[in-house]
């Protein structure tokens, strides 16, 4: 059986939402959408505008005088300069589209709560950008055209470490995990685990509540460190049967092992794009513009966060389209696992109420920026699969489909 395509028209029925649902999971895309737009417009505008004029150059120039001059500092301080200034101009769009979740009963975390997060995301950049951009400039002036051959390397093994590090570094420093109270929610999601054939370490509850009203879980880690992760919020709003199909769901990753195979095609992204820099920051007429003399001298660093910034741009759709046929396969997985599509259309609808999601949102935007099938989508895959599996069994398609399962209850999925 082939995965279904759900990028293709969805088989929308009116019934799986009403005209209330959808009409408030549209409001709140159309509130957000300058927000979202504006912040990835800008985060785009600045590095171009540093990167592409000597306005970069001149800053890093500044910045690093104000630490003694020398090439160490100008890198050191530029790098800062550059990851400051991003995060700066950030801020009021992330502040707008948190204030409009807000308005839709998402966002429970108060305002000091939020600017502690935006805190600890600055440091935790900088703490992986300087050290990045210390060892960048090292290679550069070992060899100010063949710098990028180690550092491809050298990115592409970066992308995997951090990958496995996340869930035990990363995932801590914004939530607090506790271990599933023992009873028969906790025995189910080992069992199904035991079922699939998954190793799993333990079943977490991750503290979401104290951010958020959206509903979501995951598998994280590798090996040993592998464990169910589970929202706070979506135990207390999704029934027991619910949270076992979208943890169906997310054991699909792992079987069909999501994670590695992602890293190393992140790992090798990343060489390609290094790659890439190496030859474009070779280019003379970027160089001039960017006000440097080579790729060695410190002034390029903002030349090559700006092309950094444009190969992100323009590979992002790309990265959509393969994460949304990833996750339409997770979902058969689920279906196949669990054999409950009436639950699993269930699921799909209180994730989409809950998270006052877009349930059938303008083709260009899904194209564009969609790392998930709509609600919409899914489920009409989820009727399709039930469909296929009751003609090989050889009766016929359940009537009302769109009807089955218990009604959704008022959540964005990102399951």
């Amino acid at each position: 059986m082939n995965t279904p395509d759900t990028d293709a028209a969805p088989d929308f029925t009116p019934a799986d939402f009403t005209p209330a649902e959808r009409a408030r999971g549209r409001a709140l895309r159309r509130s957000q959408l300058p927000w979202a737009l504006g912040g990835r417009l800008a985060g785009l505008a600045l590095p171009l505008a540093l990167g592409l004029t000597p306005a970069g150059a001149a800053l890093v120039t500044a910045t690093g005088r104000w630490f003694g001059g020398s090439r160490t500092a100008e890198v050191l301080a530029g790098g800062a300069a550059l990851v400051l200034l991003g995060q700066a101009l950030q801020l009021p769009f992330g502040a707008g589209a948190r204030a409009v979740r807000a308005r839709y009963g998402l966002v429970t975390q108060g305002w000091t709560g939020w600017a502690m997060d935006a805190v600890r995301s600055l440091a935790l950049t900088l703490l992986l950008v300087l050290p990045l951009v210390l060892g960048l400039f090292a290679l550069t002036a070992w060899s100010p055209r063949h710098w990028w051959f180690p550092a491809a390397g050298a990115a592409a093994l970066l992308t995997a470490a951090l990958s496995f590090l996340h869930p035990l570094l990363i995932e801590p420093v914004f939530n607090r995990f506790s271990p599933m109270p023992e009873g028969e929610l906790r025995t189910a999601l080992l069992a199904l685990a035991e079922r699939d054939a998954v190793r799993v370490r333990d079943v977490l509850v991750a503290d979401a509540s104290r951010r958020t009203t959206a509903l979501n879980a995951y598998v994280s880690g590798f090996g040993a460190t592998r464990r169910i992760v589970a929202y706070d919020t979506l135990l207390s709003a999704a029934e027991p049967r619910e949270v076992e199909l979208v943890v169906a769901h997310e054991l699909g990753h792992v079987k069909h092992r999501d994670v590695p195979v992602g890293t190393a095609l992140g790992a090798v992204g990343a060489a390609v794009a290094v790659a890439a820099l190496g030859l474009l920051a070779d280019w003379h007429p970027l160089l001039s513009a960017a006000g440097a003399d080579d790729a060695a001298d410190p002034r390029a660093l903002p030349l090559l966060a700006a092309l950094a910034a444009l190969i992100g741009a323009l590979s992002g759709p790309v990265q959509c389209a393969v994460s949304r046929r990833i996750e339409a396969r997770a979902d058969r997985h689920a279906l196949e696992l669990t054999g409950d599509p009436e639950q699993f259309m269930a699921m799909q609808r209180r994730l989409a109420v809950v998270n006052v999601s877009d349930v059938d949102p303008p083709r260009v935007l899904e194209l564009l920026f969609a790392t998930h099938p709509s609600a919409t989508r899914r489920i009409a895959a989820a009727r399709a699969w039930r469909a296929e599996r009751e003609r090989s069994a050889g009766t016929s398609p359940s009537a009302g489909g769109a009807a089955a399962g218990p009604r959704a209850t008022p959540g964005e999925s990102v399951v």
